[in-house]
């Protein structure tokens, strides 16, 4: 059982694989980020998650902000 409070969630699916983003309170307090991947693998099912925490979510964010600005259109 887990005493973190979510603040916000989605889902994005793409095939096989669906990810997680979830922004969540814990019980001190301190917000992160929690983004897990769940995928099938053959019969098996993998979930991966990473958890981003709170003074580092804007680097975060940002980081990825400019990784997609780099896909060529």
């Amino acid at each position: 059982m887990t005493n973190n409070t979510s603040l916000y969630s989605t889902m994005v699916r793409s095939g096989r694989t669906t990810y997680f983003v979830d922004l969540k309170e814990a019980k001190n307090g301190n917000k992160y980020l929690s983004i897990c991947e769940s995928k099938i693998d053959g019969e098996d099912k993998k979930r991966t998650t990473v958890r981003v925490f709170g003074e580092s979510i804007g680097e975060f964010k940002k980081a990825v902000e400019d990784a997609a600005a780099a896909i060529p259109q």
